[in-house]
């Protein structure tokens, strides 16, 4: 594939994964200063790992979520959390992540993910909770 291919594969990717209304909005906020991130993790992140046949999209979120939390990558968990759900990743499955991280993570991390998840993903949560 040529370089604008991979490109063109990653917004593809990107848009599926995160919709196109966030990917509108991370255009639409790129300046001369960002113009290269923003093209970087298109071209890399999306058009060649996220493309990458070795894993569904499904792993793919569920390994990324593990990741923001144990990096404290807040902002970046809340907008994965939406991408796993679009990824077929259920709330029961999202609940296991952020208990496992606590083990390999820690406590505090987990307790924070915890929040985060139920700030973002609000309604879907409210969706499962048992009597």
């Amino acid at each position: 594939m040529t370089r604008d291919e991979v490109r063109d594969a990653g917004f593809v990717v990107r848009r599926e994964v995160l919709s196109d209304e966030h990917v509108d909005r991370s255009i639409a906020r790129t300046t001369d200063f960002t113009r290269e991130f923003q093209s970087m993790i298109t071209e890399y992140a999306w058009g060649t790992i996220w493309t990458r046949p070795g894993l569904d999209r499904r792993s793919r979120s569920l390994i990324t979520l593990m990741a923001m939390i144990a990096r404290g990558h807040h902002e970046e968990f809340a907008m994965h959390l939406k991408a796993a759900l679009r990824n077929g990743v259920t709330v029961e499955e999202i609940k296991e992540v952020i208990l496992q991280s606590a083990i390999y993570c820690g406590v505090p991390d987990a307790n924070t993910a915890f929040r985060i998840a139920q700030e973002t993903l609000g309604e879907e949560i409210n969706d499962v909770r048992r009597p």
